[in-house]
């Protein structure tokens, strides 16, 4: 928000700089973006009158002025297509200087001379309007300095607020707060209540009572519109970032600023019957004051008459119902929107109005009669015209309810870290407006006011009491407290090593958005229906990943885009999965993704594409860091983005931990990667549980090495084969090997050949042929048996 440092210090002034006045704002939470002069640099430049302006002899664009300036009268020549007689401009004479070093000399203009400048509002640098002489009031005194009757020397002042300060768009809300600063008084304008001269009234429904909850309308008639808004007023607006239009919405505009209520008024000749607050049917019509035709939805409260809407509640009036030049008589209107029903409702339809910023972070519930009395009292003396009596329609039920709070001084030592006196405690809070009442020993009741609606919580009170004391001024002190170490499982593994060890293997760590696209979701996980945000960034980030795999696919489509055909990442972080029940279970994963040649590009490496069994010895290499890799399983399996036959369940003593397999042809080709493209997911918690190393004395007998080739169908799982041989070779069994798996001439098409071998060991003595044997019999015995399978001849 902008406002003009002398509007502000006609409410408050304390005896302070300006450089003073602007820290003390930032450091109690109103941040000050800048601070600019309300006017170019000029000095020179007085009230000049033109009293006779005549065609210039030898040009047609040009026109000779004589111009007074109270004393003296001055040829001046000037181009400005509004010269002429009888109006008071600026007159910049001869040695006024304009910006840093542009002086007024005398000068000869095609022949005729010019004694100094008349000037337009941009060459003042008051506003970018060029088109002509910037014309004064008629009543603007001659020969007086324009700097000091247009009260120049000031400053505009842009703050920065935070959403829950609403209370402090205003001058009023500002002025509190730097009289609550200072210990200094505020001076408010005298508002009171404008008697009615007529009894016409305009009956009020609300209809939608949850959205408006109050409503205040006044009747003005016979009001006359030709007459200009007042420059003092016009220069407020115009320090404010407010365009004059014209008197009406100059007022409006001005009451919204001085006191943080929004106001708008109608031609009352085009509303019909009474007004009705009320939600918008579906594709209901409206064309808007700047033009624009929409179809209003179903959720948008509008104003309405009986026969069509006249407005956007809280946004922006109807064109067809706004102030005109053949207005003769008005409808003010003055409302409290529950900010709720106005949030994003603005910038749904492609809007941002000064009305809808402060609706949508909350407006004094209590404000609306006083803001519609201000707006006639102002009215008529711009306008003049004949009020009525004031019709107010309320749902005390929807309006909200007073908040009074408890504050404890213990507390407030507690949090801040020191001791404020009681007295200045209560000094603080009544220098808010918050009516405070001793209720015991350092206790008090405090009534939080209206236009406060951020306070809601002894923490809150706690934090004005900050504010207002200086955070510069809060002690720093480090906390204390008894800690006591907790002993940490040496068999629980940790993220930080898992990340080293991809990088080790040539990984490279990303990070991905939480929120995805829900198409992207689908691709990658269509049987799950995706947690929606409420208030997405944008409509391609509008839904919880069920899966980090969307993101980093993303990430090599990126890479692959820009001739990176080589691609590894991985990525730790939150998948987001709705349950049946509800809940949402948000589970730390570890997902990885590899395109691209097995071996970095150079002289001694070959050209060989990736495959799947290297990206599942990088798995194994994760599942074995915590010494535990037989417990893990690798089952063929399924997965609506996985390549059927390249695709494994992980799993860890029968229950499953996560998926490895390459991406399905489809979504290759839907996200134009160059394939194939390799990708894992584990759970974290699934793959961190390690076990605690034991020693075992090395054995001094030599071992004894089987080799076996079975024979089996090829839908056997050779993990199975390798765990049933496990379970059945006992105690002597030390190592146990796939090395070779065959398919081809010499073996069935439905068969393939899996060759194992077994190393036997015993801790004390050499084994016998027949202990080996023995073992042998028994592992064929059980494959055949559970397997069918047979030694390869």
């Amino acid at each position: 928000m902008k406002f003009s440092e002398q509007w502000l210090r006609s409410w408050v002034n304390p005896e302070v700089s300006r450089d003073d006045l602007v820290a003390r704002l930032s450091m109690t939470g109103l941040e000050v973006d800048s601070v600019t002069p309300a006017a170019g640099e000029f000095s020179g430049v007085v009230v000049g009158e033109i009293i006779a302006a005549e065609q210039h002899p030898d040009a047609d664009k040009l026109r000779v002025c004589r111009v007074s300036n109270g004393s003296e009268e001055f040829q001046v020549v000037c181009g400005a297509p509004n010269a002429r007689a009888g109006i008071k401009v600026p007159f910049a004479m001869v040695g006024a200087v304009l910006g840093e070093d542009f002086k007024i000399k005398k000068a000869k203009l095609r022949g005729v001379e010019s004694f100094g400048m008349l000037c337009s509002a941009d060459e003042l640098k008051l506003s970018d309007d060029s088109d002509g002489l910037f014309e004064l009031p008629a009543d603007a005194p001659t020969g007086q300095s324009l700097r000091e009757y247009l009260g120049l020397d000031d400053a505009i002042i842009e703050v920065d607020l935070t959403p829950n300060r609403g209370d402090c768009l205003s001058i009023a809300g500002l002025a509190r707060e730097v009289g609550a600063n200072y210990a200094v008084p505020v001076t408010r304008p005298a508002i009171e209540p404008v008697a009615a001269v007529h009894d016409e009234v305009r009956p009020v429904e609300l209809m939608a009572p949850a959205a408006c909850s109050r409503y205040i309308g006044r009747v003005i008639r016979n009001v006359d519109l030709s007459r200009p808004t007042p420059l003092w007023m016009v220069e407020r607006l115009r320090r404010s970032d407010i365009r004059s239009i014209d008197a009406v919405v100059d007022v409006t505009n001005y009451v919204m600023l001085e006191l943080g209520q929004p106001l708008h008024a109608f031609d009352l000749a085009q509303v019909f019957g009474g007004i009705r607050v009320r939600m918008a049917e579906e594709d209901e019509k409206l064309v808007l004051l700047n033009g624009q035709e929409i179809s209003l939805r179903s959720d948008t409260l509008v104003i309405a008459d009986h026969e069509r809407p006249l407005a956007m509640a809280g946004i922006m009036g109807g064109e067809h119902s706004g102030v005109s030049d053949t207005t003769t008589d008005l409808f003010l209107e003055s409302a409290f929107f529950d900010h709720i029903a106005i949030a994003g409702k603005a910038r749904n339809y492609g809007l941002h109005t000064d009305a809808s910023h402060r609706y949508e972070r909350g407006v004094d519930w209590q404000l609306q009669r006083e803001a519609v009395e201000r707006a006639t009292a102002l009215l008529l003396e711009v306008v003049s015209g004949e009020p009525g009596p004031v019709v107010e329609a309320v749902e005390p039920s929807h309006l909200p309810q007073p908040v009074s709070i408890t504050l404890r001084n213990e507390r407030v030592t507690q949090m801040l870290g020191l001791e404020i006196a009681p007295a200045e405690i209560e000094a603080y809070l009544r220098g808010l407006e918050l009516n405070v009442v001793s209720s015991g020993a350092a206790e008090w009741q405090v009534d939080v006011p209206s236009h406060r609606f951020d306070i809601a919580l002894e923490i809150d009170l706690i934090e004005e009491l900050a504010r207002l004391y200086g955070y510069n001024r809060l002690p720093v002190s480090a906390p204390t407290a008894a800690l006591s170490l907790t002993a940490k499982p040496e068999t629980q593994g940790e993220l930080p090593i898992l990340r080293r060890l991809l990088v080790a293997r040539g990984y490279q760590e990303a990070i991905t958005y939480s929120f995805i696209e829900p198409s992207l979701n689908k691709l990658f996980d269509p049987q799950s229906e995706p947690l929606a945000l409420a208030n997405p960034i944008s409509s391609d980030m509008a839904v919880m990943r069920t899966s980090l795999w969307p993101g980093l696919s993303k990430a090599v489509q990126h890479n692959q885009n820009r001739q990176q055909a080589r691609v590894r990442l991985f990525e730790s972080g939150l998948r987001f999965v709705p349950q049946a029940d509800g809940e949402l279970l948000q589970e730390p994963m570890l997902s990885g993704i590899a395109c691209g040649t097995r071996l970095p590009e150079g002289w001694a490496n070959g050209n060989d594409k990736l495959d799947f069994h290297d990206v599942k010895g990088d798995v194994e290499a994760v599942l074995g860091q915590g010494g535990a890799l037989d417990a893990y399983g690798f089952e063929p399996a399924e997965h609506p983005a996985l390549h059927p036959g390249q695709c494994a369940r992980i799993v860890r003593d029968g229950n499953p931990v996560g998926w490895l397999g390459a991406l399905h042809p489809q979504l290759v080709d839907e996200l134009d990667l160059l394939g194939p493209v390799f990708v894992f997911e584990l759970r974290l918690d699934g793959i961190t549980e390690g076990r605690l190393p034991r020693f075992s004395e090395l054995s001094r007998f030599p071992e004894v090495r089987r080799d076996i080739a079975v024979l089996v169908d090829k839908t056997v799982v050779a993990g199975n084969l390798l765990a049933d041989i496990r379970e059945h070779a006992g105690e002597f069994l030390k190592n146990l090997r796939l090395f070779d798996v065959y398919e081809g001439k010499g073996v069935d098409p439905q068969s393939k050949s899996l060759a194992i071998g077994l190393t036997l060991q015993h801790s004390s003595r050499t084994l016998t042929d027949d202990e080996v044997n023995a073992v042998m019999d028994k592992v064929l015995g059980s494959l055949e048996q559970r397997f069918n399978a047979t030694l390869r001849k």
